[in-house]
């Protein structure tokens, strides 16, 4: 396990990491998961042996700290990434990010460039003010004192599910709430814009079962590879790891047939 101080008063970022060569591959976890879990299994795959692969647990969730006066802004969760990347030696990256560590991972990109190389996106926030749901929206719909101790907590975990609800529950409460709100407030300027105008390769990916990707005609046309992943949902990583392994290890033909294969079973929406 590694750490890097991301504030004035000490607090770290941790991570563990696999050896290996060449550009690091970097995982961020969605909002209350943690990277190994959703990851692990992934840097297993033949598609990055060899690779060197970092699993980074942003501030507030997994093993990193959780102070009560950190902003949690997505700025704040990027800059965090940041220093642990600097600490890591990590320049020119591939960051692969999973929904809220989307977002995260293009705020990196916009603020750091020289730490990222390749940008893969899955299912990343790219707006303000998505519908309402049990994830992020449905999580900022309380007020910071409710969530934190009014029992909105523990009905948001109650809601989500076993498998999402095993890695929140591991979440600062307080963190969860403020990075909520921030990532449904969005960024300035938004993230998709941000997206759109990286200087890096970028990949997208959505889910089949999520449904049509909202302007992906707009993120193609500025050079983004979106990519659709059969018999995928939410958490394409689960659902089709052959595909979401190829996406991220640069090998798949950028195409929805180009990841088609070795589909695996559904899990719960993050």
């Amino acid at each position: 396990m590694r750490e890097a101080r991301f504030d004035a008063r000490g607090s770290v970022i941790r991570w563990t990491e696999a050896p290996g060569e060449g550009p690091a591959t970097v995982f961020v976890h969605g909002l209350g998961a943690a990277s190994t879990v959703y990851h692990a299994h992934i840097a297993a795959r033949p598609e990055l042996a060899g690779r060197r692969v970092l699993f980074v647990d942003l501030p507030g969730h997994g093993i990193s700290d959780r102070p009560a006066d950190f902003g949690y802004t997505l700025e704040d969760h990027a800059d965090a990434l940041a220093a642990a990347l600097d600490e890591a030696g990590v320049s020119g990256g591939v960051i692969a990010g999973h929904s809220m560590g989307g977002a995260v991972a293009i705020v990196l990109a916009h603020r750091r460039p020289d730490l990222v190389t390749r940008l893969v996106v899955t299912e990343g926030n790219l707006d303000a003010f998505p519908p309402l749901s049990a994830g992020s929206s449905g999580i900022a719909s309380y007020t910071e004192e409710e969530f934190v101790r009014g029992g909105g907590f523990a009905r948001v975990l109650e809601r989500v599910g076993p498998t999402w609800a095993a890695t929140m529950r591991l979440a600062d409460p307080l963190a969860l709430h403020r990075t909520a709100a921030h990532l449904r407030r969005g960024t300035e300027p938004m993230m998709r814009e941000m997206f759109r105008e990286a200087r890096v390769e970028r990949v997208y990916l959505q889910g089949e079962l999520s449904g049509e990707l909202p302007g992906a005609d707009g993120l193609r046309a500025a050079g983004v590879g979106v990519v659709t992943v059969p018999g995928a949902g939410h958490n394409i990583m689960f659902d089709n790891p052959a595909a979401f392994a190829r996406a991220v290890a640069g090998t798949a033909t950028g195409t929805a047939t180009g990841v088609a294969a070795g589909r695996g079973r559904e899990a719960p929406a993050a």
